[in-house]
């Protein structure tokens, strides 16, 4: 027999964004996952859907926990990096140093392909692999290889610039 999906939706969309709504706190977010468990069912079907409904719910609101508890994390260390940064005053010399080093980061990253500067991009803003899979469209698997390998060209890229530099005087 053929779930029908509409009738689940009117019956079970409001009460599913209640619960996402205490799993997350945050309605607009509530609704856009309640919103993706609805999509996740379009091509499924499961033999007690509104159970179906709930688990992957619970699962999409467990994977936005660990999201938001990563990026939390990461903007603590970027914070405790701008506090150290700022006490320790760089010197003018310092602070063009810095502004090199970067400069030259960026220009290494440049000669990356957009696939490898992506991943490293995302992996350092603090993505998980499956996280990263999903946005680039890698296989989770594959994501692992590639981010040792961007690293890889990205170390060389550097190095290139460096002797370049080097050469030019």
């Amino acid at each position: 027999m053929s779930v029908d999906w509409a009738e689940v939706y009117r019956g079970c969309f409001a009460e599913l964004v209640r619960f996402l709504h205490r799993r997350v706190w945050d309605r607009d977010r509530a609704e856009e996952l309640a919103q993706e468990v609805f999509v996740r069912a379009l091509d499924q079907q499961p033999a007690n859907p509104r159970a179906w409904l709930y688990r992957v719910a619970l699962n999409l609101a467990r994977d936005e926990t660990r999201l938001v508890v990563r990026r939390k994390r990461h903007l603590a260390l970027l914070r405790r990096e701008a506090e150290h940064l700022e006490s320790t005053a760089p010197l003018p010399s310092a602070a063009v140093e810095e502004r090199e080093r970067m400069e030259g980061l960026r220009r290494a990253l440049e000669r990356l392909s957009e696939r490898d500067r992506d991943v490293l991009l995302l992996w350092n803003a603090g993505l998980s692999y499956a996280e990263i899979a999903a946005q680039t469209g890698l296989a989770a698997g594959a994501v692992s290889t590639t981010l040792a390998r961007a690293l890889k060209r990205l170390t060389e890229a550097h190095t290139a610039l460096e002797a370049e530099h080097a050469a030019r005087g």
